[in-house]
């Protein structure tokens, strides 16, 4: 889309899991080599519209995430395409291994489908959110890593997953999400797309972050601010180009996530700029703690994720940049 000058209007949205599982069903009915596998937790997942269509082509794995990712290992290996889906804290910890060794070395076509990242879970607990996933998925070699901030972008993303030969994580959320995109936007894996023109800062933001940055936007732009906005959707591979363009342009980036700052978005970022255009930068995110047990908007507000911390990072990058 042609980056805005004028505001968006946020509205709200279904939440990122259940965009996955309406696409997932979809995608069932255009292409028979699409399974599915989960973890007995369909109905959280939204995979359930997938086994209710398709039961011949759903497989319950019961809670056993480890095995699940192996069987979901073993269908690619006999050339179907297997979206398997589970809480991202039970999915990534708890079948690291089989990740790595059944998924990534020898780079079968699975898709792994995390939801209820982050800690926007809200009253379920530290136990079941995950704020290590991104970090996690991209250190396994090959793997592709989707992070996608509205209903739209997932329906797209979860395509071209579908589309793309080999490994791919897409990271889905709890919460309704607001609408960020028009229905007609085109996405592209490995491509960022700059959401507001901006000279003075880059906010650079994934997920849920990426409607807090608009608002941050907003309000800056009432005092004389003009931030750059852009989404990063694919974490991996990371768009190094609007990133390095954004250095050196705007000389000052803020990276928003839902994650912790200790080995995500922020981190890969700052890897670019150190190697292309180094300038200032500040990170919004989770800082080397575990949530809580409260509603999502209590515990974006406690640890930071919402538009006035972004507006915070803001100004003390600008300050640093003089």
């Amino acid at each position: 889309m042609t980056p805005s000058k004028t505001r968006f209007e946020l509205k709200s949205g279904l939440a990122t899991r259940e965009a996955f599982g309406r696409t997932l069903t979809a995608l069932g009915r255009e292409n028979q080599d699409v399974v599915v596998c989960d973890a007995d937790l369909s109905k959280s997942t939204f995979t359930s519209l997938f086994a209710k269509e398709f039961p011949e082509r759903f497989f319950s794995c019961g809670i056993a995430e480890a095995n699940m990712i192996s069987i979901g290992a073993g269908l690619a290996a006999g050339g179907k395409i297997p979206f398997v889906s589970s809480f991202s804290c039970f999915a990534v910890n708890k079948g690291f291994e089989q990740l790595r060794v059944t998924v990534a070395y020898p780079g079968v076509n699975l898709k792994l489908v995390g939801t209820h990242s982050g800690i926007s879970i809200g009253e379920d607990g530290p136990s079941q959110m995950s704020i290590e996933d991104l970090g996690l998925m991209c250190s396994l070699p090959g793997f592709v890593v989707l992070s996608p901030a509205d209903e739209v972008s997932m329906a797209a993303l979860v395509r071209a997953a579908a589309a793309h030969v080999g490994p791919v994580f897409i990271r889905a959320g709890r919460m309704k999400a607001p609408v960020i995109y028009p229905r007609d936007q085109v996405f592209t894996v490995g491509h960022a797309v700059e959401l507001i023109e901006g000279t003075d800062v880059t906010i650079i933001a994934t997920g849920l972050l990426v409607a807090e940055a608009i608002r941050a936007a907003d309000a800056l732009e009432a005092e004389g601010v003009s931030a750059r906005v852009v989404d990063i959707h694919t974490i991996k591979p990371l768009d190094r180009e609007a990133i390095a363009r954004a250095a050196q342009e705007t000389a000052a980036i803020v990276v928003a996530e839902e994650h912790l700052i200790d080995g995500g978005l922020g981190v890969r970022v700052a890897q670019v700029v150190a190697e292309t255009c180094p300038c200032v930068m500040e990170f919004v995110g989770i800082r080397n703690t575990y949530a809580e047990s409260a509603s999502p908007e209590q515990l974006l507000d406690k640890y930071g994720l919402v538009s006035r911390d972004v507006i915070a990072a803001v100004r003390r990058a600008l300050a640093r940049k003089g």
